[in-house]
C-alpha cells in the first residue's frame, strides 16, 4: 500500500501529537507517585516519536524492537544524532519492560525525573530530524 505525502504527513503529525500529549500523562503520574507507570509512558512518548520518524523515512515497522535496532543503526552508528539518544531509547524500553512484566518492580522518585528529563530531549531531538522545530 502506497501513503500519499499528505496522508504520511498527517501520520507523522499524529505521532508526535501523540508524544506531545504523553508528556502531560507523565507529569500527572509523577505528581501522584504513580512512577512505575510513569516509566511506561515515558517509553511510550519515545517511541510514537520514533513511529514518527519511521513514517518520514518509509520505514514499514511498528515493532518495537524493529523500530529501535533501525533507529539506532540508521541515525545514532551513522552519526546523525548523538549516540545519547540511542542509549536513551534502550534503557527506556528496558525498563518499560520490566516495570510492565517482571514481578514486584519499583522505580524511584529520581530515577522517573531524570528519564522524564530524557524523553523531552530525546521528542525534542526528533521533532529536529523531522524539521518540526
Amino acid at each position: 500500500m502506497t501513503i500519499s505525502d499528505k496522508d504520511r504527513f498527517e501520520m507523522i503529525k499524529h505521532r508526535m501529537e501523540q508524544a506531545d500529549e504523553t508528556i502531560f500523562d507523565v507529569e500527572l503520574l509523577i505528581k501522584n507517585n504513580r512512577f512505575r507507570s510513569a516509566v511506561n509512558r515515558i517509553y511510550y512518548a519515545m517511541f510514537y516519536s520514533l513511529l514518527a520518524l519511521a513514517l518520514s523515512e518509509s520505514f514499514p515497522s511498528s515493532k518495537h524492537t524493529q523500530i529501535i535496532g533501525w533507529f539506532n543503526k540508521s541515525f545514532v552508528h551513522e552519526g546523525i544524532i548523538d549516540e545519547r539518544f540511542g542509549k536513551i531509547i534502550n534503557k527506556a524500553f528496558n525498563r518499560r519492560t520490566k516495570g510492565d512484566y517482571d514481578t514486584f518492580v519499583e522505580f524511584d522518585e529520581e530515577t522517573v525525573l531524570e528519564m522524564f528529563n530524557e524523553m523531552k530531549e530525546f521528542i525534542r531531538e526528533i521533532k529536529r530530524l523531522l524539521n518540526l522545530v
